[in-house]
């Protein structure tokens, strides 16, 4: 009896142990910033990004413009390998602010649409869908203090640009799942290692014209993490391209024009270093 008394114990304490830590690690702690999820161990998935311009030039970023450069968006911004798939923002201090993706012009299906444009923004060749992770209006002009990062890690909250001057016409997305006041963002499903979807306006009569380009993560009722949504074919390796078939498993009412749309090109986006705790 005491031999099955100490293993009963050992065994709550493990499994104790393991979802303090999946609290930790998967909920409100923005401590990194991965992208792409997989389960193909052959790929790379769940990639780390430098938070850092030091660590992004260390790891062969380099910078496309500057914050007094393009009145339009917000930071310093770095790319590697000439991939836009990812740009990296970072504020006067070196730290990191936010990313964007950037679609080149001349999508053989015309995309962005129209009726997404904002919060796509249009500069020099290239598409931008941008997401900022402090508030735009400090970023090319006080920043983060080191202080402040080591407190606050990636990021203090998410913001969605949709117009041309972010620190005016932005989206800001609630950290805690319960404080979702927007009807229009639809909840959708959970999926391990990602977490629970949020689509905006996603329904099954959707227009997929203006079909809005960014889901939301939630793991255990709070914001860690997002994505791109792309109804178009992007080449780059940083891009997920999930079979129609999957569609239901991530939305609950699926817009009927994603079947017919063809290839679509998504990308998940982590604020935690465990993404694969991502247990929603």
């Amino acid at each position: 009896m005491k031999t099955f008394l100490v293993i009963l114990t050992t065994v709550t304490a493990t499994n104790a142990f393991f979802f303090n830590l999946v609290d930790y690690f998967s909920r409100d702690n923005w401590n990194a910033l991965r992208v792409r999820f997989g389960a193909n161990p052959l790929e790379s998935n769940f990639d780390s990004l430098p938070r850092t311009v030091a660590d992004a030039v260390k790891n062969k970023f380099t910078k496309i413009s500057g914050c007094e450069d393009i009145a339009s968006f917000r930071g310093n911004r770095y790319v590697k390998d000439d991939d836009y798939a990812i740009v990296l923002l970072y504020d006067v201090q070196g730290y990191i602010a936010g990313m964007q993706a950037g679609i080149p012009d001349g999508q053989e299906n015309k995309y962005p649409f129209d009726g997404i444009k904002p919060p796509f923004i249009n500069d020099n060749g290239y598409n931008y869908m941008t997401a900022y992770f402090v508030d735009p209006s400090t970023i090319c002009k006080t920043g983060r203090s080191s202080s402040d990062f080591e407190d606050s890690g990636t990021g203090t909250n998410l913001y969605f640009q949709n117009g041309n001057n972010p620190e005016t016409n932005h989206m800001l997305i609630p950290r805690d799942e319960a404080a979702i006041g927007d009807p229009k963002w639809k909840k959708g499903k959970c999926f391990q290692g990602m977490g629970v979807h949020y689509w905006y306006d996603a329904r099954t009569d959707t227009d997929c014209n203006a079909f809005f380009p960014v889901f939301l993560l939630y793991n255990r009722g709070k914001l860690n993490g997002f994505g791109w949504a792309f109804t178009t074919d992007l080449t780059s390796p940083r891009y997920e391209h999930p079979d129609p078939s999957v569609f239901k498993a991530f939305i609950t009412e699926v817009p009927e024009c994603l079947y017919t749309v063809g290839k679509i090109a998504t990308m998940h986006i982590y604020m935690t270093d465990t993404p694969q705790l991502n247990l929603c």
